[in-house]
């Protein structure tokens, strides 16, 4: 006998917790606060992330995933258990729940093996593993059962994962690590590099989100930002236009189109033409880039449709599989 179903959209940028009968009930980011004299947890989550670029030497706040995999093992562990304790209670642990874990197309057994490792730790009783191009899908509402190609375009906070499914498995996938923090990286170095100007990772976050563009029709909007002038070593503010954040993300933007150029070239006829009839569905936080599905339109020729609640896309498709998995497979 078996406790809760839980599926986890374990993202590089962000967490969300999905408990089977209750939906998604966590949505964090993924980020901890360390003591470092002492190991212990400070903060994690969005508490966490309010700190960050503003703590003591003794505090080290860091994101123990990185492009999609678990890069610090100890710290992704005690960031799952805090989260899985802060949604389920202690005495439901009785029984030990069934964990549903999601991970990028592109990652090794050995990663796989990682995320599986620390979801045990957790306390789970079985771990099942999916990749995330089939949790998108299904959160996306995209029958895959059915002998027709979809592809899916997942870009998250690590990887940008593009797959063409059929018959409830991938039949083509290319991950590159090229996504939402590669594009905040970029913003970080153009305004760098242009006006001797240090901002953080989350000001080049604010700036993505309020003026970021990939469309080459927009409208040029301003906005200002603050930070810490290279040169005299002062706080210092500059008016940066959606224009130049534009040409900041154009290698990066490039990179992803090309990776959906790739799949398809590697896609069935059959397969490529059902896509093209039914048209590209993108999920994901960075599928959120205004003018990211025009870019793509325009490289493709085929139609790309921005889903539904694109953020949550991944954990919900992970909370559907958790209803439908065949756990005595697992």
């Amino acid at each position: 006998m078996f406790g809760m179903d839980i599926g986890i959209d374990l993202g590089t940028a962000n967490i969300l917790v999905y408990i089977k009968g209750r939906g998604i009930v966590l949505r964090e980011p993924s980020v901890v606060a360390i003591n470092r004299d002492n190991g212990k947890v400070i903060e994690v989550g969005e508490e966490a992330r309010k700190m960050i670029g503003k703590v003591p030497a003794n505090i080290e706040v860091i994101r123990p995933l990185r492009e999609g995999v678990i890069s610090n093992f100890s710290a992704t562990e005690k960031m799952l258990k805090y989260f899985i304790n802060k949604v389920v209670e202690r005495k439901s642990f009785f029984l030990k729940p069934r964990i549903a874990v999601c991970v990028p197309s592109g990652v090794t057994e050995v990663e796989k093996r990682a995320v599986k490792d620390a979801a045990m730790q957790v306390g789970a009783r079985l771990v099942a593993i999916i990749e995330e191009p089939i949790a998108a899908a299904i959160g996306a509402g995209i029958d895959i059962t059915k002998a027709r190609g979809s592809m899916v375009i997942d870009i998250g906070g690590g990887t940008s994962d593009v797959a063409v499914i059929s018959l409830g498995g991938i039949v083509v996938s290319n991950s590159i690590k090229v996504a939402g923090d590669v594009f905040d990286d970029a913003i970080v170095k153009y305004i760098r590099k242009k006006y001797n100007l240090l901002i953080g990772e989350r000001s080049a976050e604010r700036v993505k989100i309020e003026i970021g563009t990939a469309d080459e029709k927009y409208e040029d909007n301003i906005m200002k930002i603050s930070g810490r002038n290279l040169v005299s070593g002062l706080p210092k503010e500059v008016e940066i236009t959606s224009r130049e954040i534009k040409e900041a993300l154009y290698e990066s933007v490039s990179a992803v189109a090309e990776s959906v150029h790739a799949a398809f070239e590697k896609t069935p006829p059959e397969l490529a033409s059902d896509i093209s009839d039914r048209g590209v569905v993108m999920t994901g936080g960075g599928s959120l880039l205004h003018g990211l599905d025009k870019l793509i339109e325009k490289r493709t020729g085929i139609k790309v449709i921005i889903a539904e609640d694109t953020l949550s896309c991944v954990a919900l498709g992970t909370g559907k599989y958790v209803e439908i998995c065949d756990w005595s497979k697992v």
